[in-house]
Parts: structure tokens; C-alpha cells; sequence
């Protein structure tokens, strides 16, 4: 059974279908599964901002497919990881938990670069493209670190 992951940011659209399919491209499809949702209603079934699909392929990575969802508390058993891109989302998916194990699975994305820190990922909706690319460095960096951990934990090779 496929380790699941779900990365979560406000609308679905920005940063976290980027964080999606990043880390994606990082794990082996046969062990790891990865999908992105939004705490925000907003954009439910909307692909992800023009923006965020250009810098996604410039970089050789497709999330033109990708289709925004609202984060739900069921997830907190479907997946076993939740990654959130700020501290603003982090609190609205730590409202939805039921117990400690729950909230044992959320994490700051950012917290793979700069640990217990509490580092947000900037909302680069009402920026410009520089924005998103700087968005994208960072979710690049922080998810070449979760997808190394990631692999070591859960594969054994």
C-alpha cells in the first residue's frame, strides 16, 4: 500500500499543487503517493494558477491536470503525512483534528530547511512571476529533503 501525502495551502492553486508535483517527481510512484488540497473553498475544481503551471513546466514538471480540493478531516485518515505551506493553514488543519495522532501528522513544509522555525511559504497569488519562482525554489529545496527522508523511511533500498 502506497505511503500517502497531501499538501495543503489556502486555495489550492499556488503553492500547494506546486508542492504536489514537485515532490512527486521526487518519489518512486510504486511506494509514495502524493495529492494537494486547499483550506479555502474558493477554487474547488479549478486547475492550478496559470503561473504555477508555467514555472511547473519550465522546470520539466506537469500539474496542468491537477484540480483544486477543500481539505476535509477524513484526510487525517487517509493520509499519512500532511504538509502545509504557513502557520495561518497549519492552525486551520490543526482545528480539524480529532486527536494527537491527528495533529501528529501535520507539518510546516518549510520545517525541512528550517526546523521548528515556523517559516511560512509566501502566498504568491496576488504577486508577480518572480514570486512563483521563488515559491518554487523553496518548495524544490524543501521537498528534495522530505523526499530523501521520505525514501529512507519507507523503502528498502
Amino acid at each position: 500500500m502506497a505511503v500517502k501525502i497531501i499538501m495543503v495551502c489556502l486555495g489550492n492553486i499556488c503553492r500547494s499543487p506546486l508542492a504536489e508535483g514537485i515532490l512527486t517527481s521526487k518519489l518512486p510512484k510504486e511506494t509514495f503517493f502524493v495529492d494537494s488540497a486547499g483550506t479555502g473553498h474558493w477554487h474547488i475544481g479549478d486547475p492550478p494558477d496559470r503561473r504555477s503551471i508555467n514555472i511547473a513546466q519550465n522546470k520539466g514538471i506537469d500539474i496542468s491536470h491537477q484540480k483544486g480540493k477543500l481539505f476535509k478531516p477524513s484526510f487525517f485518515r487517509e493520509y499519512d503525512y500532511i504538509f502545509v505551506m504557513d502557520v495561518n493553514n497549519y492552525e486551520d488543519v490543526i482545528q480539524m483534528a480529532t486527536n494527537e495522532e491527528d495533529k501528529k501528522k501535520v507539518h510546516l513544509i518549510l520545517d525541512q530547511l528550517f526546523p521548528g522555525e515556523k517559516v511560512d511559504v509566501p502566498d504568491p497569488y496576488h504577486g508577480v512571476l518572480s514570486n512563483f519562482e521563488e515559491v518554487y525554489d523553496m518548495l524544490e529545496q524543501a521537498c528534495d529533503v522530505l523526499a530523501k527522508k521520505l525514501i529512507k523511511k519507507h523503502t528498502s533500498s
